[in-house]
């Protein structure tokens, strides 16, 4: 008989490869998703489909109880919200209900997994230096503040096996925000904002899928910084993308004053549409950080985490994705 585990978020980018990975690794896959999601690619996975309703700790315990996981991954969350409430609410509440629901449910699960962010840790603003799992931690944007507060929530919880990853920026097939930028470019133009250096980190996506799968079964009750283990200069991702496109394009710099002033804008007439701006002045404390450079040796030594995709590779694969998806 399978072992089961759920996959919350499933119906996104990263949930899209944690079910593949998980059914290539051999356990039945139930996918977390809402009534509302679009599950049309999931259509060619053999996976049943649950909606938990995060708000109801009973509800919750009542699908753990009849379902029975032995694992979770718990990658539902949001990236852009309309306010600090709703960024704590649904990365970090969210995570607490359903791991607390996991502990009282008594259901015997053996691992609970948490997708957070590398944000939680927030960049260091010299280029000097990596960032550990044991600096200070100091999120730039309520967005990483959510991450971090949902791994506190999670380590209150008595009798919880639990191991959180923080992948640093996740990129690759069906991914739509890095996607903006591979758009820019094949465009032939290629933005950037202001002309400070930067240590820039990334992770192709089946990476970390696979640290996911393998987070199951080892690793302790602590988190982990995860990327591909390299750094990479600001132009680094456009110069692949170049590369793999075969095209030129216009190197431009957006002065940092006139890029404030469109996310502003965007953030108001998002804020009027009642939705999240994409562009928000506070992202730019993320974009705009110095050093993302992130040690990755603790994975390496206790899930046994080695990246098979530096930027360079990563980017070929996803610019093949795309083109031949039509994306570009």
């Amino acid at each position: 008989m399978k072992e089961r585990v759920l996959i919350t978020g499933a119906s996104g980018f990263v949930g899209y490869h944690l079910i593949k990975e998980a059914l290539d690794n051999n356990l039945e896959v139930f996918a977390a998703i809402r009534k509302s999601s679009k599950i049309d690619h999931l259509k060619e996975f053999d996976i049943k489909y649950t909606y938990p309703d995060f708000g109801n700790l009973q509800a919750l315990k009542d699908d753990l109880i009849e379902n029975k996981y032995d694992y979770i991954i718990h990658a539902a969350g949001i990236t852009r919200a309309r306010s600090v409430a709703e960024y704590n609410q649904v990365n970090a509440e969210n995570t607490y209900n359903l791991a607390l629901a996991a502990s009282e449910s008594n259901i015997g699960l053996k691992k609970f997994v948490l997708i957070g962010s590398l944000a939680a840790m927030g960049p260091l603003n010299t280029l000097d230096g990596i960032i550990t799992g044991d600096i200070t931690p100091n999120p730039v944007t309520a967005y990483g503040k959510s991450k971090l507060l949902a791994e506190e929530k999670l380590r209150t919880i008595d009798g919880l096996n639990y191991t959180i990853l923080r992948p640093t920026g996740v990129y690759g097939p069906r991914d739509r925000d890095i996607f903006i930028f591979f758009k820019q470019v094949s465009n032939h133009m290629e933005p950037y904002i202001g002309h400070i250096e930067q240590k820039l980190s990334l992770i192709y996506v089946t990476d970390l899928a696979k640290a996911a799968i393998k987070a199951l079964y080892v690793g302790g009750k602590k988190a982990y910084n995860l990327s591909d283990g390299n750094y990479y200069s600001r132009y680094a991702l456009g110069d692949f993308t170049r590369e793999a496109l075969k095209i030129k394009t216009v190197k431009f710099h957006l002065p940092v004053n006139f890029v404030k002033m469109i996310a502003t804008i965007a953030e108001k007439v998002s804020s009027l549409n009642n939705k999240a701006a994409v562009l928000n002045v506070e992202k730019l404390n993320e974009l705009m950080a110095v050093n993302w450079n992130c040690d990755i040796t603790p994975a390496k030594t206790d899930l046994g985490f080695t990246p098979a995709y530096d930027l360079k590779a990563g980017v070929t694969e996803t610019i093949k994705w795309y083109k031949a998806n039509k994306w570009l």
